[in-house]
């Protein structure tokens, strides 16, 4: 088996455009094995940041050498349409060969409604995400495309400008219809670090791979982290991300980031958050948790940068002391 890979995620809606550039840069210098960009309209509280993933995504293909890179994750339901969404990321390919990949995701009403959309119920979240992959699939597989589904159209697209390779695209599942869409369009599942979840997702998807006639891709496991000198501070530079866990703001018409942040903080304890968030002072903590993840069955953990207080330091950290003894 290949060893295990580490990823972070760098948090558009907390940290400015130029500050996620220098956060890459030192994700390389620190020895991760790639890095993601959360890919937001709006962030999930209000004072946040929101900057344009793509964009940033080839400043950082600039400013590193040779660190692979994509989102996680993209959700082409509505902003999105699928064929530009395929533009995108053949072409950073075609910039940085070797390098790109895409998280797909079915998305959330916090960045879709605010571009005009209806937000639907869960079967049709999964459905526009199907529809999707299947025209960003054939598109980086070169096909001229004429495609006139529920939800998209497309008249005889193509991707003129493609790199050598067709990017991976890894799929986001949170329930095992999606974990099937995963086998069946991309090239592994990405979901979070839950023991109670993550289990049977990957059962799932490794099932319809099986069935499918084709070895499972990357199991991509993610978890949030925040490091800081001293407990208190890494959790109060981060308890801003209790508003990602309440269960219901992924599935129905959640958008207003202020609602969402007071409903999350009034409902959620600081020792709930610890429990699916890694915030502790001491490395030897965070690499124990992050162990904990890979016994979930990962063989990738994707590490969210939620370091509000010191984020640079907290890559320092893990490249120093907590990278070195996972890989022991």
């Amino acid at each position: 088996m290949p060893p295990m890979r580490y990823w972070t995620q760098l948090a558009t809606e907390m940290f400015p455009p130029a500050d996620l550039v220098r956060q890459a840069v030192e994700t390389e210098r620190w020895g991760f094995d790639a890095t993601c960009l959360s890919d937001h309209f709006q962030p999930w509280w209000e004072p946040g940041e929101s900057s344009q993933a793509w964009t940033v995504l080839g400043a950082i293909g600039q400013a590193t050498e040779k660190l692979p890179l994509g989102t996680g994750v993209t959700t082409p339901v509505h902003r999105y349409h699928p064929a530009v969404t395929a533009q995108a990321f053949a072409t950073l390919e075609s910039m940085f060969p070797g390098r790109a990949f895409v998280g797909i995701g079915s998305g959330e009403s916090l960045n879709e409604t605010p571009c005009g959309m209806d937000w639907p119920a869960v079967g049709e979240q999964v459905d526009r995400m199907e529809e999707a992959l299947e025209i960003i699939s054939r598109l980086f597989d070169g096909e001229r495309l004429d495609h006139g589904g529920p939800h998209f159209r497309t008249k005889r697209a193509l991707l003129h400008t493609r790199g050598e390779r067709r990017p991976p695209i890894y799929i986001s599942a949170f329930g095992p219809r999606a974990a099937k869409v995963a086998a069946r369009w991309g090239d592994g599942l990405w979901t979070l670090a839950d023991p109670e979840q993550a289990p049977e997702l990957i059962d799932v998807y490794r099932g319809a791979c099986e069935e499918a006639g084709h070895e499972p891709g990357e199991i991509i496991l993610q978890v949030g982290f925040s490091w800081a000198e001293d407990d208190d501070t890494a959790l109060e530079g981060s308890r801003v991300w209790k508003a990602t866990l309440p269960p219901e703001y992924f599935r129905e018409d959640w958008s207003d980031p202020v609602e969402m942040q007071r409903k999350a903080q009034a409902e959620i304890s600081d020792d709930e958050f610890k429990e699916g968030y890694i915030v502790s002072s001491d490395p030897s903590v965070h690499a124990d948790r992050v162990r904990e993840v890979e016994q979930l069955g990962a063989t990738v953990v994707c590490l969210q940068n939620g370091s509000g207080a010191d984020p640079h330091g907290a890559l320092r950290v893990y490249g120093e002391q907590v990278l070195p003894a996972l890989r022991e």
